[in-house]
């Protein structure tokens, strides 16, 4: 499917969200959507899988026979005829697949259902959510739709009614998808340009679960490059990235985009929302990222409830070759006497009540290996915000680990209008100085967000990666300069982008004044004869 094809086929599904949802809220309606649009990927996933596994005993039947024989899908065909033989098919695809999905809960019979307005649908489809949560050999898919409420009132107040929304929503996006060839990149695509779309309705909500694609870009970009010496260019591989705060999945997938399918051992990512922690587990799988490559896990960053990364033996605690995250802006937290102990904030305190960001920092620095690149996204007020955070901020730039500060312009997240940074982070950087990009004047204004062009995120990573110096743009700062200013990192003291005055030649406007007198005078003159020829009175 080509690119533009890809865009058709998400407006397409758009479009049909946007007219179905009515009067349901945008986040409601978008996990029903996805998680139906994650069906038809696995139900496409697992019947080309069985195909493959059943050979010639595959009844590559046509519809129409199908119908009169009362099934939706081969598979059920087979199904009724091979009974004897279902369990060790389903013992092979589990361990293949590492899932299972039974013939009348593929996505064909589901909307054939839909199409024939079978009171059964949503009782089927309830089963069938249940079925693979529970019933597949792969942890991957435990809880994974536990946020799809079939029984909610928000698609009716009766079974009936709810019946009959269902088979409306699933006959629709049956009609849009029938019209592209959805392959697994595609309907990931498509999964995206949902994600986004729905972000753009959901105001300040979508800063829980999306990251807008030209700053994932950026942030990609930056930790895939050679950490010691970003100028020879990208890395062949890295063994491991972790997102702490990974909403539903885009920036860690744009780090895979980069690095190529095998360019990455595994992805990890936390998540604190439930719901944002499934969408990024279907995200995951959408993508075509194996249930061996990645875990996500549901828990507090914060508290550190993930128990890999709560290891106490140093040769076994985990490590990562790169960290991104885009962390809730300034969230109110609880520091405990137990988290100032804690060895991820030991050494450099608290993050104050008010703001978790440096907690945020701290958490995705402990875990980032001596060669690698931790980049995230944070609120301007890090940079020069007083108290605990500016003892932080010190001992950070006195033991050489904040090497680029990046400034974006405002107001191009969904869910705020403030300006953000860009911190890059590094345990071992060999330049003695910080890289400054002020980069908040450069983008296109849109209606709702300001945009970030092709152009403005090359001209960021260039800059970074070969530590570019231009005027009004980028400077590398020493430390003497820095600590001059104490410790403040505020850009605009490093790199302003005001226009400087013109020097003014006070001596050549003096005398341009003076000759501007004469000239005065000498017109007055004239004027004054002219008059008084006229016998009318001079001018003073």
């Amino acid at each position: 499917m080509t690119d533009l094809e890809k865009q058709q086929l998400g407006k397409t599904l758009w479009a049909i969200a946007d007219q179905l949802r009515g009067a349901m809220n945008a986040d409601d309606f978008r996990d029903y959507m996805l998680a139906f649009l994650f069906l038809r990927y696995l139900s496409d996933n697992y019947e080309a899988a069985a195909k493959k596994e059943l050979g010639p005993d595959y009844p590559d039947l046509p519809a129409e026979v199908l119908k009169q024989s009362g099934v939706s899908t081969p598979l059920h065909a087979w199904y009724e005829e091979n009974l004897t033989d279902v369990p060790e098919f389903e013992k092979q695809m589990r361990r293949k697949v590492h899932y299972v999905i039974e013939p009348q809960y593929l996505w064909t019979n589901i909307t054939e259902l839909a199409r024939i307005q079978n009171p059964m649908l949503l009782s089927t489809l309830q089963s069938g959510f249940n079925y693979i949560e529970n019933e597949s050999f792969a942890s991957t898919f435990r809880g994974l739709f536990s946020e799809i409420n079939l029984a909610s009132d928000k698609l009716g107040k009766t079974y009936a009614e709810r019946n009959a929304r269902l088979c409306k929503i699933i006959g629709e996006i049956a009609k849009g998808l029938i019209q592209f060839s959805t392959d697994s990149d595609a309907l990931g695509d498509a999964y995206e340009y949902l994600i986004g779309q729905f972000a753009a309705g959901s105001g300040k909500k979508a800063g829980e679960f999306y990251t807008p694609q030209p700053i994932s870009s950026i942030l990609s970009a930056i930790v895939t490059l050679d950490g010691q010496e970003p100028a020879t260019g990208q890395r062949s591989h890295l063994d491991s990235v972790l997102d702490f705060a990974c909403g539903s999945g885009s920036l860690l997938l744009n780090v895979r985009h980069r690095m190529g399918p095998h360019g990455i051992g595994k992805i990890h990512g936390q998540e604190k929302n439930i719901t944002t922690y499934n969408l990024a587990r279907m995200n995951m799988l959408l993508h075509g990222v194996k249930d061996s490559e990645f875990e996500i896990f549901h828990g507090d960053t914060l508290l550190n409830e993930w128990d890999m990364l709560r290891e106490t033996n140093p040769a076994r605690m985990p490590k990562f070759d790169a960290v991104v995250a885009n962390p809730p802006f300034s969230y109110r937290w609880e520091p405990s006497e137990a988290l100032g102990e804690d060895v991820r904030f030991k050494n450099y305190g608290l993050a104050p009540k008010s703001a978790a960001d440096f907690a945020f920092l701290l958490h995705g620095f402990h875990f980032l290996k001596q060669d690698g690149v931790m980049a995230i996204i944070l609120p301007h007020g890090v940079l020069f915000r007083g108290g605990a955070e500016a003892r932080i901020r010190t001992k950070l730039l006195k033991d050489g680990h904040i090497d680029t500060v990046i400034g974006l312009p405002a107001n191009l997240f969904f869910s705020t209008g403030i300006p953000v940074c860009i911190l890059v982070l590094k345990k071992c950087k060999k330049p003695d100085d910080v890289l400054f990009i002020n980069a908040a004047e450069h983008f296109e204004k849109g209606k709702r967000q300001n945009q970030l062009l092709p152009e403005h995120i090359d001209k960021i990573i260039s800059t970074y990666q070969f530590r570019k110096e231009e005027q009004r743009y980028s400077r590398r700062v020493g430390m003497e300069e820095i600590e001059k200013n104490d410790f403040n990192l505020n850009i605009s003291r490093y790199v302003s982008t005001a226009e400087e005055e013109e020097e003014i030649d006070l001596a050549a406007v003096h005398a341009h004044l003076l000759a501007a007198g004469h000239q005065v005078a000498e017109a007055r003159q004239r004027h004054n004869q002219y008059l008084a020829e006229l016998g009318l009175p001079l001018l003073p």
